[in-house]
């Protein structure tokens, strides 16, 4: 092994997630991104993935409870790279019961002898083994009930009193526990290649299990392995893709042989499912700002066995100066936003985001469906849908196209699963982690009217 790497991947897990930790501190990068490019990168075994993956999205889930806990112990101020080590520790200690305490403490010493010094190295060491002796403080202690659902959650207060006042504390409280719970794992089925039976016993052959969802039928829900690794995956069978991001596909139900508009494509999860909705019939034209992020539509439809995506470098806020007006019967908006809903993925999100993104991020959602009006055929229909779940992006954004377009009229969900039809209402659809186990999701249906 080189020294490079050496640095980076030296046989210790807890170091790796280290690097991990500060990366994502001071780039602001995403640790799902870091951490696939890690465990690829230097080819780290099964074993030691999963615990890297579980304390690494550990930590950063619970990293405001683990400050709370640390704060009585932690004298002055410390290095960046030493509280995080600090973080990582505790996490090991409080929430994992398979590693014993005083195993994750000498790992930590040693970590902090080889980045550091003797001195932090004895500091990490009389701070872990006072807690160990004491115990950390109890959350019944804070007083402010909004105070103290954010320190319990580990989620920054401001953004917990915004989901209070929107959805109310019960709905936000189950909602904060499930996003620190670890995401399943689902597949859809390429229903143009075989079926959710076929697929479960072609990953079972590899020792994969699968179990169809009571959601969406094209929907697997991965019990065991990694479904990516397969041959299933390789050859077609299958795409990974979270369940709740296979429902705009499904409201807008696009049929063989028609033209359709999806205006914010990459990386083609949602493309992919419209042309097998499509029955891979008919002409389906994705876009994306950024050409590099095309080439993995290209690449998604290739081993999915789809012919009838075409991809286009354009700007959605922009489409309609360039594609002919009114000449596609459906639109799919899977709009850029703030990405609350995909914590469980990215627990990062939770602390970096501002609230001037909210009303960046609608200008920019408001201008994807301005074009959309005009490129939609009269009576063909339109799905805006988001990975947030934030209602000034959600419903705001739909209360202020529907008021600048007065030819677009929202219209009542089908083809959704029945366990969520009743949560719709005014033709949108805001699904939490707990509808479904699993992203945060919103989806609003339209349609554009005749001419008079």
């Amino acid at each position: 092994m080189t020294k490079k790497k050496q640095q980076v991947w030296n046989g210790n897990v807890r170091d790796a997630a280290l690097s991990i930790l500060l990366a994502v501190d001071k780039n602001q990068a995403y640790s799902n991104l870091l951490l696939h490019q890690t465990i690829e990168k230097y080819k780290i075994e099964a074993k030691d993935r999963a615990l890297l993956t579980e304390i690494t999205y550990g930590t950063l889930q619970q990293k405001l409870t683990l400050d709370y806990y640390l704060a009585p112990f932690v004298r002055g101020k410390v290095e960046t790279w030493v509280q995080w080590l600090l973080r990582l520790s505790l996490f090991q200690m409080h929430y994992l019961t398979r590693i014993p305490p005083h195993a994750a403490v000498n790992e930590a010493v040693e970590i902090a002898k080889r980045r550091g010094h003797q001195g932090i190295a004895s500091m990490v060491n009389g701070i872990l083994r006072s807690i160990l002796r004491q115990g950390v403080r109890s959350t019944d202690e804070i007083q402010d009930e909004n105070e103290r659902l954010a320190i319990v959650t580990s989620h920054p207060q401001w953004l917990v009193e915004r989901y209070i006042a929107a959805y109310g504390m019960e709905k936000t409280a189950t909602m904060l526990a499930q996003n620190n719970l670890p995401a399943k794992q689902t597949v859809r089925v390429n229903t143009l290649k075989t079926t959710p039976a076929e697929a479960i016993a072609a990953l079972e052959q590899q020792g994969i299990t699968a179990v169809q969802s009571a959601f969406l039928p094209e929907c697997l829900t991965i019990t065991g392995g990694q479904a990516a690794r397969t041959d299933a995956f390789k050859k077609g069978l299958i795409t990974i893709q979270d369940e709740s991001s296979m429902l705009p596909a499904n409201v807008l139900n696009p049929q063989p042989g028609m033209r359709v508009l999806d205006m914010c494509a990459a990386p083609g999860g949602k493309t992919t499912h419209l042309a097998e909705k499509m029955h891979n019939e008919g002409l389906l034209l994705a876009l994306d700002l950024h050409p590099h992020k095309l080439e993995l539509i290209d690449e998604n439809t290739a081993r999915l066995g789809i012919d009838i995506v075409q991809t286009a470098p354009l700007d959605g806020r922009k489409a309609a100066d360039t594609l002919q007006k009114e000449s596609f019967d459906a639109i799919l908006i899977d709009a850029p936003c703030s990405g609350l809903g995909v914590m469980r993925r990215k627990p990062d999100i939770k602390y970096t985001k501002k609230t001037e993104d909210f009303t960046n991020l609608q200008a920019i959602q408001l201008a994807i469906l301005a074009n959309a009006a005009e490129l939609l055929k009269p009576n063909g229909r339109l799905v805006y849908s988001t990975c947030t779940i934030n209602k000034e992006e959600n419903e705001g954004t739909v209360q202020a196209f529907l008021a600048a377009h007065p030819n677009i009229e929202a219209i009542t969900m089908e083809n959704l699963p029945q366990q969520l039809a009743d949560e719709q209402h005014n033709g949108m659809l805001q699904v939490f982690p707990q509808h479904m186990d699993s992203d945060g999701f919103f989806v609003a249906a339209f349609v554009k009217k005749e001419k008079n």
